[in-house]
């Protein structure tokens, strides 16, 4: 679980870059790193570029903790295949990212409250862990009093972003399926994703 107990949307100013596209980052308003610094931009070391690359998909997802992200890539190299697409397809499979695509939840820090709270299920079974990884085919679904809460209301009927064609969403019933894993291709990042920087920077 994510420990970002101040404001989640500093990352974007501290990153550079208006991470989940939303209208109220504030680096639409401020669009430099933070700091009297904020403005000074000196050409990266290839260290730093990696490291940027890491720290963006990580904060994309919920700002997932180095311990745990750490482990994700390992299972990654350990798979068959790609290890960038193999990275993605783990942290699509995570339970509080599908709540966020499929507009469960305004955002992905909402949607992990939404499950620890115990106000989702997955195949009728209430599930309160964040990281737990869907299956193909796997339902899921908003469950208990959070089904007429405003704020879920309001997430399921915003137009701020679409849902991927990867899931099946039924918005009135506020549920939905994981049909398939995407590729990094099918993933509809509002910035630029390098899972393969991030591969480098962990085979340093």
């Amino acid at each position: 679980m994510s420990k970002r107990v101040s404001s989640k949307y500093k990352i974007d100013r501290r990153l550079g870059i208006n991470l989940w596209g939303r209208p109220k980052s504030p680096f639409v308003v401020r669009n430099y790193a933070p700091g009297e610094h904020g403005k000074n931009k000196s050409k990266p070391s290839d260290y730093c570029i990696q490291l940027h690359a890491k720290q963006k998909l990580k904060g994309y997802y919920g700002n997932i903790g180095e311990k745990q992200f750490r482990k994700i890539y390992q299972e990654a190299v350990r798979r068959k295949g790609d290890t960038s697409e193999n990275l993605i397809e783990l942290l699509e499979r995570r339970l509080d990212t599908v709540v966020y695509r499929m507009k469960l939840a305004i955002t992905v820090f909402a949607a992990r409250q939404l499950i620890n709270h115990g106000h989702i299920a997955v195949n009728g079974k209430r599930i309160d862990i964040p990281s737990f990884r869907l299956k193909d085919g796997d339902e899921i679904s908003v469950i208990g009093k959070m089904r007429d809460n405003a704020n879920t209301l309001f997430a399921i009927s915003t137009n701020e972003r679409s849902v991927p064609d990867y899931y099946e969403v039924d918005g009135n019933g506020l549920k939905g399926k994981f049909v398939r894993a995407p590729k990094l291709a099918d993933v509809p990042y509002p910035v630029s994703m390098e899972p393969n920087l991030v591969i480098e920077f962990y085979s340093r």
